[in-house]
């Protein structure tokens, strides 16, 4: 216990999580706790100390809590009267391939998936998922970071259409309509996703964002100019999409994003190229190869 006792007094002590700016830190010290809730206290003499620490974290927990709450809520009214790019410009990390956050830990969570959650304030699923096909990857949604990589990096302009392939519940195009005026699409073949999706679009007041409940390798991809997929499918699922992308590039100019284990198979296609190292845990930008 001398641990945690010293753990929250440094915390208390610290005045600086109350800033709202300090969003990672407040994370990071939530889950430092996090462990110590639910913690039954001990037995004996320690057992009335124990709860008072155990109510001490709760208290801190708590007040974090309501300042995050307070925080998203303050960007969910920038983006809905349409400033939300403006608001959402200080917590985009730098996108430069040689920085160390984006190179370490390529797919794990942090404080910025905090950040989208409480903006986004998804709602559950109103049923259970269905039964994936043999050749569907189990959702998993794009580390937050990765997202604002895609935006920076595409540089996503109103002239451009971004269609995520098996979309989820929308990270994707929701943070990217957020933060860009480009039309942003999202292809998904679980209407119990396309529905969450779209209700917190609704909520946002995000025009620029669209779901459609559809297999991907049947969606309407004419006017897409930039690709999104974080492995939503692989083998002949995964083959069927790439030879559909094959078409559109060879009808206009388009760009590939990948993240996840597809990349490496999206790197052997002949008629893409690409600048980046395709490593499963980087987001990696493909473009189609000139016409002959």
């Amino acid at each position: 216990m001398e641990a945690l006792h010293a753990l929250v007094d440094r915390l208390e002590r610290d005045s600086s999580l109350r800033q709202p700016e300090r969003l990672r830190e407040r994370v990071d010290a939530l889950d430092r706790l996090e462990h110590w809730l639910g913690t039954p206290a001990s037995s004996g003499a320690d057992s009335v100390l124990d709860a008072r620490s155990l109510g001490r974290v709760e208290s801190l927990c708590a007040g974090w809590e309501a300042i995050n709450q307070r925080l998203f809520e303050a960007i969910r009214h920038e983006i809905r009267r349409g400033a939300g790019a403006e608001a959402m410009r200080a917590w985009a990390p730098a996108t430069h391939s040689a920085t160390p956050a984006l190179e370490a830990d390529g797919d794990r969570y942090d404080h910025l998936d905090a950040l989208l959650s409480g903006i986004l304030q998804l709602e559950e699923p109103a049923s259970e998922p269905a039964e994936l096909d043999a050749d569907m990857v189990f959702y998993q949604p794009t580390p937050a970071r990765r997202i604002f990589e895609l935006i920076a990096r595409t540089g996503l302009a109103e002239r451009d259409v971004l269609v995520d392939l098996g979309s989820g519940l929308g990270h994707v195009p929701l943070l990217a309509a957020i933060c860009t005026q480009a039309r942003c699409v999202g292809i998904e073949l679980e209407a119990a996703y396309v529905d969450c999706a779209a209700r917190c679009a609704e909520s946002l007041g995000l025009a620029n964002a669209r779901f459609v409940q559809q297999d991907a390798r049947d969606a309407d991809l004419s006017t897409g100019t930039v690709f999104y997929l974080y492995t939503p499918f692989v083998g002949a699922m995964l083959g069927d999409m790439l030879a559909r992308l094959r078409n559109e590039a060879d009808a206009r100019e388009i760009r590939i994003a990948t993240l996840g284990p597809c990349t490496p198979i999206v790197a052997r296609e002949p008629w893409l190229r690409s600048a980046d190292t395709p490593k499963t845990d980087r987001l990696v930008l493909f473009r189609n190869r000139a016409p002959a």
